[in-house]
């Protein structure tokens, strides 16, 4: 039997579903994110004495940090999903990008925005 070059239609709707779902889920995550970042009513330093005011503003300000680079990786994250729907409409999905072998459905039902098979990847 030949081997396979691509996935079948059902195949590639099936993954579709996955990374829509994960999309979703994503950009839930993103705008929780930018909320926690851009929050302005939360228990801040307007409403703490002035002792703590210093400590309040320094753990503010390393937790918005913490917050922006978290949801810096959403953002790139849901870009990686949104290139993968790409490819799949292309129906080039699931085709390693350096040895052009198929990805296994493991690999891509864990990491559906994969563009490198294990062999490729474990000799990065």
């Amino acid at each position: 039997m030949a081997e396979k070059n691509r996935y079948s239609d059902a195949e590639l709707q099936e993954f579709k579903e996955i990374i829509q779902k994960k999309i979703d889920q994503a950009k839930e995550d993103y705008e929780l994110l930018k909320s926690a970042i851009t929050q302005s009513e939360s228990n801040d330093t307007q409403d703490t004495s002035p002792t703590f005011k210093v400590l309040e503003e320094g753990a503010s300000t390393l937790s918005k940090e913490e917050a922006g680079r978290l949801a810096q990786r959403q953002h790139k994250f849901i870009q990686h999903l949104q290139a993968a729907q790409v490819r799949i409409a292309n129906k080039t999905y699931g085709i390693c990008r350096e040895t052009g072998k198929l990805i296994s459905k493991e690999r891509l039902r864990a990491v559906p925005h994969a563009t490198l098979c294990i062999e490729a990847k474990s000799k990065q």
